[in-house]
């Protein structure tokens, strides 16, 4: 396991000092926590497979969390700053929106 049972109280106790989980939501965290780094480390090697090399790299797991999970760890990698994606109002989300939320949002 990466995730221990210490670190994982640890992370509470930073979250809030009083909260104590229960053993049995503490084992499903930890199974968890397990699954998801099996996943991310299984995909990011199929992607250093597909650049046709035998070593993973942080830029593989990078993109994995990137495009599966929407998530970027700042401090690793490349140090270019992520473009932050504004949602667009499109035309026919405009034109359906009630003349009440318009004045609204004004």
């Amino acid at each position: 396991q990466v995730l221990t049972k210490k670190k994982l109280q640890d992370l509470v106790r930073e979250v809030d000092p009083n909260e104590q989980l229960d053993e049995d939501v503490e084992e499903m965290l930890l199974q968890i926590a397990d699954d998801f780094i099996e996943s991310v480390v299984t995909a990011a090697c199929q992607l250093a497979r597909h650049r046709k090399s035998n070593t993973l790299e942080v830029k593989d797991v990078q993109l994995h969390l990137e495009r599966q999970w929407n998530m970027w760890i700042p401090g690793f990698g490349s140090e270019e700053i992520r473009p932050y994606k504004k949602a667009c109002t499109t035309e026919a989300h405009k034109q359906v929106r009630s003349p009440q939320q318009h004045r609204e949002s004004r």
